[in-house]
């Protein structure tokens, strides 16, 4: 049996609290001061043949004017495993995320069976199939439920160098009909159907530096006017020591978004957090200052731009903050 436990606070300032898309130049003023917590618990027990994993995260953040973005998360996530010998094993997986506060307030759950197939320490493949609801509070309409299907590669060219292989198909139905487009004659439409297919390729390296490329490729296509999307994702995330204690880290995102239908209507926008739609680039500095605690600097910058309106997203976040671990 092992576990770890994690608790972090954060003090930010927010240069564009309320996450709002502008055209042209900004005018009010959106900055603010804003307080965050985070605990993060996982857990593992194994047995001869079995396995258990588990893992939750919650944390909170609270504006000091922008009070109306005050937002509590909470994650679980469980997966119980079964060795049908050497090299199979079968298992089920659990995780449910619930957000609370602000314009974005959502639950989303998931649940699947899968199989592993190692042959060695080098080699996993997973493959995995479930079902997946996801209820927006604001906007009914935006809730969805269906049944996915994914696989997962990972390999182990050796100690230090290692490629993932995934990729996810997700057929998604929605309670309202599908909308029409603009042009189209009047007619009964259908109620809105998705089809979600997510696809990556990751490299990594340990020594020295620590080192994450990965791409992406996302796409929705929907009976929906103005649902469909595509996004192409390059990341990059590295890690270094530095003199004094210091270790720095950073990360690093580029993202092109593409709406077949040439304007993009769901609020699939306001959903996503920043650093999972947007351009981004974040550093932090962390120095431990004992054995339990660790203090960081941090500095993050967002934006993109959608093309076919002229709107701009900004925003910067920067603060200190502390970590303690038992």
């Amino acid at each position: 049996m092992e576990g770890r436990l994690r608790v972090t606070g954060r003090m930010l300032m927010d240069g564009n609290a309320p996450r709002d898309f502008t055209q042209g130049n900004r005018l009010a003023d959106t900055s603010d001061l804003v307080f965050g917590l985070l605990a993060s618990a996982e857990g593992r027990y194994t047995a001869e043949r079995w396995q258990l994993v588990g893992r939750y995260d919650g944390g909170g953040r609270a504006y000091l004017s922008f009070t109306q973005e005050n937002t509590w998360v909470q994650s679980v996530a469980l997966e119980g495993s079964h060795a049908l010998g050497p090299t199979l094993g079968v298992g089920v997986e659990g995780r449910v995320k619930d957000r609370r506060g602000g314009t974005r307030a959502y639950s989303d759950l998931a649940a699947s069976a899968f199989t592993e197939y190692a042959p060695d320490a080098r080699l996993a493949l997973r493959l995995r199939a479930g079902a997946h609801r996801f209820l927006y509070r604001p906007d009914y309409s935006a809730s969805f439920g269906g049944l996915e299907a994914g696989a997962l590669v990972r390999y182990r060219i050796d100690r230090r160098h290692a490629l993932s292989l995934s990729g996810e198909y997700g057929a998604r139905r929605y309670p309202f009909a599908a909308r029409l487009a603009p042009d189209a004659p009047p007619r009964l439409t259908d109620r809105r159907r998705d089809g979600a297919l997510l696809a990556s390729v990751g490299y990594t390296y340990k020594g020295p530096l620590s080192l994450g490329l990965g791409y992406s490729y996302v796409e929705t296509r929907s009976n929906s006017f103005g649902e469909s999307m595509q996004r192409h994702r390059l990341s990059a995330t590295a890690g270094v020591r530095l003199p004094a204690k210091l270790m720095l880290l950073g990360q690093g995102a580029l993202g092109i978004n593409l709406y077949p239908d040439r304007i993009y209507l769901s609020p699939e926008i306001a959903l996503l957090e920043d650093d999972e739609a947007q351009n981004m680039l974040s550093l932090r500095l962390v120095r431990p200052m004992s054995e339990h605690v660790d203090l960081e600097l941090s500095y993050a910058a967002y934006g993109t731009r959608l093309p076919q309106n002229n709107l701009y997203y900004s925003r910067q976040v920067g603060g200190v903050g502390l970590t303690w671990r038992p």
